[in-house]
């Protein structure tokens, strides 16, 4: 996996079976209809000159490099915008193209810097190699003329430079803005000479630029180059990983010059991002190697004492002792651990391993017990399966696409550019959201139906979109009918008119008529499917919400083909392997029951080691039981539970009452203020394993580097477990894969090698699907047939009162991930370098409220102060802030509430009061003049 440059065919690929014959220059080759010459002949081994062609834009026709001749007929036309037809001749190379190829060449020469060797793309510059293609030897005029050589520098993006004198006007950065990212920031400003690429008018800082490097990948000349490259030089190899920020699991080539790393490129065959990437996994890697990394283990006795920096061997035997200490004292389930959703799945099977097998107890939880836990409870209640039914290329076919509490552009943008060319396409939108998130309305974008709801009432408006899709006669029944049961009870229920639009309008703030047009909508426009993120699952009734999207699925039939389903967008990059790899305390790998005797057996015959056939702790246990004092010791993989939990003062208390704390990051978090242990861990650049996305793809992840700690976190996992007695060794991870797969029956199929041959797959992989199931539920539901579950509404506990009149939710923001651990330690922070709290010009005003001053966030269980900025994206009564950087702390103000079924936080519905930090002090009024400030001499 070292190829640097990927192949490039000039124009994108062109569905359809073979069926078209050409000759390129004596070669015959067969392409679907409609494929250009361009890539006909590429296919054949033959490469036409080019420049602002390339196989991830469609065809643009304004370099003229790439001229052909074609028997038959006139002229010399673009290979580029030129299909084939059947029989067609094409000639590539004569006398003349190549006095054309190279006159159109010194014209682009003639106004371009000559400093080649000294040029930061020097050996990576497509006009230079052209230049040699063509066999350009000299440039006869353009010295004394008109040029652009003295065009300013844009230096203003932390990223990259806009070098304007380098610019050739391919439009390739623009259309790659429009085609690839669907932002539209870059246009060609002016005519003929006077055309250059302009930012809309600005610098790229302060345009509409969402820095997702689409326009640098394009860029054929230095133009648009990484600062990274100009500091450090052209890069020599390169390894294909995996990103390790959000769900989407973009892969990436990792550039380096020797052992730096240079930059991360989008890697073109890409099961989950096809060549396109974001902001945080194109750039935001410099926190590998930021110098607040902790990369030696550290014990203190208390947490008042300072650290002190150990060997990995007395750290190892040091935590295990303890650890088997108190359990002597307190019994074997005093202790547990939460795994990591950022971790490989082979970290996090040795920890959850390690807990069943050496702490021998089940007292194991995961991340996703604050996010996506009611998204596993739900789809396997109904679906029978704990995950997202598509892949992400099923959008292209989607005719209705419904966006249920996610904003896509800002928490999964890869994704959110594949909907959005659908979009564009045709496709309609229907966003069911408190806030008017981008997607509502941008370029080129506007929702048909924006379902602008009271937060806290998801279950009712899912309810009344399936009482007029029951009432009004658009069930699929045909479907029902065959693939599902319990239906009957569920449509008495669903029926009833406290579900209809009419009646919960009042309740949900969302017109009746508009609720009743955007079900219609979702029933007869064709392809139905859902995508939906944390404004579902983290409230009181998540659940409920997912096994009511699922029933709305199957009552249109909208499930088992491409374009529909119901699918999760998954927060962390491997939130979803880390569920797969039972990391709940009621299931083993593969979503399988502790309870259930025959599975159960298997782990106990393979591992050498008796399991608790009950389950265990819960995060929320934990904490309760540490409080109380029967739980005493928690071992934390990778998470920040400190600032990312909700009522951040009962976490803390909880922390400060274990009697050890171990800790494995990157970092010394805001957890780790309160631990006895802290174990260094390893960035994704030093990890070698496997990541799960959300849409059940599993991605190698290789090293680019040897782990800067020395261990890989398997290891030390592995050795604190064998130092408690309970032999867990590996030599290399593809054997903890190999583990896995001979446990778990939906990875029965996976490998390293079948990875590194494939690329991925997607779980089901096994005997029936031994490449992969790219869509759930084609021929029948994983549990038989998909089950219809009744979903009353209960309104949330959390309600807004005359103290607390305002709602808080929360979310994320483009340039930030998750608790900002990683991305604050980058040039994002450029960006976003605080949270700020959201809040209508309305509600600012009557609490005397101007944009931009400070203000406090009060809820019933804490308070915190953050910056107020105006917004109408929410309705009166509602405000929004995320949760990025601790010294804000979000979590001090959300609340223990939490789903009936999962214990996920309500963080979407908290109570909360704003005022004025600083009130300026009262007028005093109490004589019949006014008392004016004394005025300096």
């Amino acid at each position: 996996m070292s190829l640097l440059k990927e192949p490039d065919l000039g124009t994108p690929a062109r569905p359809g079976p073979v069926t078209v014959t050409v000759e390129v220059d004596g070669h015959p080759v067969a392409v679907p209809e409609g494929t250009s010459v361009m890539r006909a002949a590429a296919l054949s081994g033959i490469d036409i000159p080019k420049l602002c062609a390339t196989d991830s834009l469609e065809a643009f026709g304004s370099c003229r490099l790439c001229l052909v001749e074609i028997d038959g007929r006139r002229g010399t036309p673009a290979s580029c915008t030129t299909p084939v037809a059947e029989g067609m001749k094409v000639t590539t190379q004569s006398p003349k193209l190549e006095k054309l190829r190279q006159g159109v060449m010194e014209l682009y020469i003639s106004d371009h810097p000559l400093d080649c060797l000294t040029c930061s793309a020097n050996g990576d510059c497509e006009l230079q190699d052209m230049s040699g293609v063509v066999g350009l030897r000299q440039v006869r005029y353009g010295y004394d003329g008109a040029n652009h050589l003295d065009e300013k520098t844009d230096s203003s993006n932390p990223y990259f430079d806009f070098e304007a004198s380098k610019c050739i006007a391919c439009s390739r950065c623009v259309r790659a803005c429009g085609e690839v990212q669907g932002t539209f920031a870059l246009t060609i400003e002016g005519r003929g000479f006077g055309s250059k690429v302009s930012a809309g008018g600005t610098d790229f800082m302060s345009s509409e630029c969402v820095s997702c490097g689409a326009c640098v990948q394009a860029c054929p000349t230095a133009t648009l180059q990484e600062k990274s490259v100009v500091q450090l030089g052209m890069p020599t190899r390169s390894v294909v990983t995996t990103c390790a920020y959000c769900g989407v699991g973009c892969s990436f080539k990792a550039e380096l010059r020797g052992a730096e790393l240079v930059r991360m490129v989008p890697y073109k065959d890409g099961g989950a991002n096809e060549g396109h990437s974001c902001v945080k996994g194109r750039f935001a890697f410099g926190y590998a190697t930021h110098p607040d990394r902790v990369l030696t283990p550290m014990l203190r006795e208390n947490i008042t004492d300072e650290w002190r920096p150990v060997d990995w061997e007395t750290a190892i035997s040091y935590t295990a002792a303890k650890l088997r200490d108190i359990q002597a004292r307190h019994g074997v389930g005093a202790i547990g651990g939460i795994t990591s959703s950022r971790t490989t799945n082979e970290e996090v099977y040795v920890v959850q391993k390690m807990i069943r097998a050496a702490f021998g107890n089940n007292n194991v939880d995961t991340c996703a017990r604050v996010c996506h836990s009611p998204t596993g409870y739900g789809l396997k209640q109904t679906f029978g399966t704990s995950a997202g039914t598509q892949d992400f290329r099923s959008v292209a076919k989607s005719d209705v696409i419904m966006v249920i509490g996610a904003n896509p552009t800002d928490g999964h943008p890869v994704f959110a550019s594949r909907m959005k060319r659908r979009l564009r396409e045709g496709a309609k939108l229907i966003v069911i959201d408190p806030r008017r998130i981008d997607l509502v309305r941008s370029p080129h974008i506007e929702a048909a139906h924006h379902l602008q709801l009271a937060p806290g009432t998801n279950v009712a408006v899912v309810n009344a979109m399936a009482h007029v899709v029951l009432t009004e006669g658009l069930v699929d029944r045909s479907f029902v009918d065959e693939r599902c049961e319990d239906f009957d009870g569920w449509a008495e229920f669903i029926a009833r008119p406290e579900n209809s639009p009419e009646a919960v309008e009042e309740l949900t703030g969302v017109p009746a008529e508009e609720l009743r047009a955007a079900a219609r909508l979702y029933a007869t426009g064709g392809n139905g499917a859902i995508y939906y993120g944390l404004g579902v699952t983290e409230h009181s009734q998540g659940s409920t919400m997912v096994m009511g999207m699922a029933n709305l699925a199957m009552a249109t039939g909208n499930i088992g083909r491409e374009g529909v389903g119901v699918n999760p967008l998954r927060g962390q990059n491997n939130v979803q392997g880390s569920c797969d790899m039972g990391s709940f305390p009621h299931e083993l790998p593969g979503y399988r029951h502790i309870s259930d005797d025959v599975v159960r057996g298997v782990f106990e015959n393979m591992w050498g080691s008796a399991l608790l056939p009950e389950p265990g702790l819960r995060i929320p246990n934990m904490f309760d039981a540490a409080i109380e004092g029967s739980f005493r010791a928690l071992f934390v993989q990778g998470e920040d539970i400190a600032q990312s939990d909700p009522n951040t003062k009962h976490v803390t208390a909880a922390l400060e009452a274990l009697e050890l704390l171990v800790v494995q990051d990157l970092f010394l978090n805001e957890t780790a203020k309160f631990a006895h242990v802290f174990l260094p861990g390893t960035s994704f650049l030093e990890k070698d394993g496997t990541f799960t996305n959300a849409e059940r793809r599993i991605n190698r992840v290789r090293p680019v580097m040897a782990p800067k700690t020395g261990k890989h976190e398997w290891e030390i996992v592995a050795e604190i477990a064998q130092a408690m007695g309970y032999p867990m060794r590996y030599d290399h991870p593809s054997q903890i894969m190999d583990e896995i797969a001979a446990l778990t029956p939906t990875f029965a199929g996976v490998s390293f090698d079948k990875l590194d041959k494939l690329g991925s797959v997607q779980w089901p992989c096994n005997d029936n699907a031994p490449e992969g199931t790219p869509i759930m539920h084609m021929d029948g539901f994983v549990r038989g047939k998909g089950r219809f579950v009744q979903t009353p509404f209960v309104p949330t506990r959390e309600r807004s009162t005359r103290k607390f009149p305002l709602i808080l939710t929360t979310g994320r923001i483009l340039s930030q991930y998750n608790v900002g651990a990683q991305t604050r330690r980058t040039g994002n922070v450029a960006w976003h370098p605080e949270d700020v709290l959201e809040i209508h010009p309305h509600d600012a005003e009557v609490r005397g409220i101007n944009d931009g001053d400070e203000v406090t966030l009060a809820s019933r269980v804490g308070a915190t102060s953050l910056r107020a900025v105006f917004s109408d994206r929410m309705p009166v009564g509602v405000v929004y802030t995320t949760f990025h950087h601790p010294v804000t702390g979000a979590n001090v103000v959300t609340t223990e509430n939490s789903d009936w079924a999962t214990n996920c936080p309500e963080y979407k519905v908290t109570a909360v009061q704003v005022g004025l930090k600083n009130p300026p002090a009262p007028v005093d009024v109490s004589s019949s003049e006014t008392r004016l400030p004394a005025m300096a001499d």
